[in-house]
């Protein structure tokens, strides 16, 4: 009864999905291609014995490159099915597709879709990454033979209670799973509350991805060549790009000191936060108006706001920033990465909201790598203060890069619990 009433929202959800995809694709065109595989329906030939990761959006997928390099160096030829469901998901796992390698949507959870995409391609095995857990993608899996590990996996506390609400549908959900891989200890003893077949605790995958090189150099020689120590607000999310800029104006003094860089989270609120600069009076570069080499002009003008309206660079932006102000964290949206951050050796400072990354914003913290403040007007004081006093800047960047590297090795133990399961 269960799976007949979650199977029937889902169909009756299917309109709605489709008006939403279509709204999307208005500002993000990708989202109206190849719609079809949303439905389990593909262009591509079928096939067999590849392997399906399913990485939902940016986080996931720049967390499963380094698996994906690994897999690839132990199994030579080894083919991928990649799944994803949103837009910048997409574009981010494109680098990872080689030749005999797939690229697909996620298929919309009703039975009827999972089951046309586990017949075309009959993966060998199916990694989802992080959080990803949808019941009929499980239960299907589960008959067809297919083992579903979550790998990765997390589970926050406000999640976790969430799904206790739900419990009549999370926990067959999360006990029809082949194996769970927990990124923590507490993420283990949440999912196992909830039936999940945890295996194993490998630690969290983000913490083995290094940064793109090139663009971090070319950050460091920007922030070498400012004459004013950047500060940079990172994956911005709602609201904060205005308590930032509310600040900024009531102590002309942080913003004559420092250089402030803004980078939303979605491309789709890039013009939104460039109005939004200029509402306030503030001058307004934008990242796309700049030349590829450092010294460029534009981006160091007196009291402008640079904007990061560019995507695949957040090295380059964390290279070039004294000190990084964590989006997501101040408004309940629980953080983004600040993993990514530290990897960098930029400092962080990061609001009260951080249940996507527990575990490492407590390292974080414990390690000296981050601060923690209550409010963005807080927050904004510290960084100003931080950016200023290189002693400290240097103490904490130094702290971050040590704290990321000392927490590898997630990767390593993932791919030995995968090569059982490999078809030889």
């Amino acid at each position: 009864m269960i799976r007949f009433l979650y199977a029937l929202l889902m169909w009756l959800l299917v309109p709605l999905v489709l008006l939403k995809l279509l709204k999307r694709a208005r500002q993000e065109p990708l989202y109206g291609h190849h719609m079809g595989e949303r439905f389990g329906f593909y262009d591509e030939p079928a096939q067999s014995g590849a392997v399906w990761l399913h990485a939902v959006s940016l986080g996931e997928t720049r967390a499963a490159v380094a698996l994906v390099q690994a897999l690839r160096q132990a199994h030579p030829g080894i083919r991928f099915v990649f799944s994803h469901g949103t837009a910048t998901g997409r574009m981010e796992g494109l680098a990872m597709v080689q030749a005999g390698d797939v690229q697909v949507w996620q298929p919309w959870d009703t039975p009827q879709a999972v089951q046309r995409f586990l017949r075309h391609f009959k993966p060998q095995i199916g990694l989802l990454i992080d959080t990803e857990v949808w019941p009929n993608l499980i239960w299907q899996a589960q008959e067809q033979g297919v083992p579903l590990v979550l790998a990765n996996a997390r589970l926050s506390d406000k999640s976790w209670r969430k799904a206790q609400q739900w419990r009549w549908l999370a926990q067959p959900a999360f006990s029809s799973l082949f194996a769970v891989w927990a990124q923590s200890e507490e993420d283990a003893k949440r999912l196992r509350s909830l039936g999940a077949p945890v295996q194993a605790v490998t630690g969290n995958l983000k913490f083995d991805a290094r940064p793109d090189p090139t663009l971090l150099a070319l950050g460091q020689a920007w922030r070498a060549q400012t004459e004013k120590p950047i500060v940079l607000l990172a994956i911005s999310r709602e609201g904060e790009e205005a308590a930032l800029l509310d600040a900024l104006l009531q102590h002309p003094a942080w913003l004559a000191d420092v250089q402030w860089w803004i980078v939303p989270r979605h491309p789709q609120r890039f013009d939104l936060v460039a109005d939004l600069v200029l509402s306030k009076g503030l001058t307004l570069v934008r990242r796309s108006a700049w030349s590829d080499q450092p010294g460029h002009e534009e981006h160091s003008q007196t009291q402008a706001v640079v904007l990061g309206d560019s995507l695949g660079e957040m090295p380059l932006y964390f290279g070039a920033a004294s000190v990084s102000l964590l989006g997501g964290s101040f408004e309940p949206f629980g953080g983004q990465n600040l993993i990514e951050a530290c990897a960098c050796a930029s400092p962080v400072i990061m609001g009260p909201h951080t249940y996507n990354f527990q575990q490492a914003a407590e390292l974080a913290l414990k390690a000296g790598a981050a601060q923690q403040l209550p409010t963005l007007s807080e927050a904004v004081g510290a960084a100003h203060a931080l950016a200023l006093n290189q002693a400290q800047q240097a103490q904490m960047a130094k702290a971050a890069q040590v704290f990321s590297f000392e927490h590898q090795g997630a990767v390593a133990r993932c791919v030995a619990l995968i090569q059982p399961l490999l078809k030889a």
